[in-house]
Parts: C-alpha cells; sequence; structure tokens
C-alpha cells in the first residue's frame, strides 16, 4: 500500500471553474496517485508508471467517457 499522507498534491491544467477537478501526485515513489479535489481525504486512484500511461491515453481518445 501506498502512503499518501506526504503527497504533494497538482490539480490539473484543464480543471476548470465547475468544481470538477481531479488532482494529481506524481512524485511517488514509482506509482502516480489521482484523486477528486472535491474530497481530499477520500479515496485515491493508484497507478504503477505504465498503468498510469495507459490510463491517459485512455482518457484521451475518449475510451472512458460516459
Amino acid at each position: 500500500m501506498t502512503d499518501l499522507l506526504s503527497a504533494t498534491w497538482r490539480k490539473s491544467s484543464y480543471s476548470g471553474t465547475s468544481g470538477q477537478c481531479v488532482e494529481v501526485a506524481d512524485y511517488l515513489d514509482a506509482v502516480t496517485a489521482v484523486r477528486d479535489s472535491k474530497d481530499p481525504t477520500g479515496s485515491a486512484l493508484v497507478f504503477d508508471r505504465t498503468s498510469f500511461t495507459g490510463f491517459l491515453e485512455s482518457v484521451k481518445i475518449g475510451e472512458l467517457d460516459r
């Protein structure tokens, strides 16, 4: 399990003012974490580097759109 208590989070540059923001912690040991900025104490998705790259590619091509 990855300890995210000391993680430094940043908002996505694509986050607007609508309140639907994503935050990323990407300077962790071998993983990248993603969370909803409206719920900073809630769950976070944790990816290894390869999986995070695949996740970003899926988002970019719309594969995860509803």
